[in-house]
């Protein structure tokens, strides 16, 4: 076992996390630096498939495309004037993508972090999306005093 090899003899063994196969295959100490250039990430949690992998790519990709055919149907509405609407479905569509990726093990594309930083990324944004295209001017269907009373002040002296 001078070779690090395992008992089997077929792989080598790896004895630290600077360690690394060279081209033969044998472990070899690397530098601790990181690497200039990135060969491979880690993929996030819960980006593999959402379907299994005998599905067609739109199947497998189902919660992304779900997300981004709302988000587009949003910015139609919004191009044809209809701008509250619309925005509210571009909002809407975001809180859906943190309700996708709360609640199902794997979501494809939806999952860029970890599943924390993906529901409260989405979440913020489309919740703030919502309370902006609730508040846009005239006749808002949301009003908050202490806004108005932020924008007077600021105004006005």
């Amino acid at each position: 076992m001078s070779d690090d090899r395992t008992p089997e003899g077929d792989r080598p063994v790896v004895r630290d996390a600077v360690s690394a196969p060279d081209a033969e295959g044998r472990p070899r100490r690397t530098t601790r630096r990181f690497p200039r250039v990135t060969r491979d990430t880690a993929r996030p949690e819960g980006s593999g498939r959402a379907v299994p992998g005998a599905a067609s790519v739109p199947a497998r990709q189902w919660p992304i495309l779900a997300v981004l055919a709302t988000v587009a149907l949003g910015l139609l509405l919004t191009a044809l004037d209809q701008f509250r609407v619309g925005t509210l479905l571009v909002g809407a569509a975001l809180l859906g993508g943190a309700v996708l990726r709360w609640l199902l093990p794997g979501v494809g594309m939806l999952a860029v972090r970890s599943r924390f930083t993906d529901i409260a990324t989405y979440g913020v944004l489309g919740l703030a999306i919502v309370l902006l295209a609730m508040m846009v001017q005239p006749n808002p269907w949301l009003e908050i005093p202490f806004f108005k009373d932020a924008l007077h002040f600021t105004v006005d002296n």
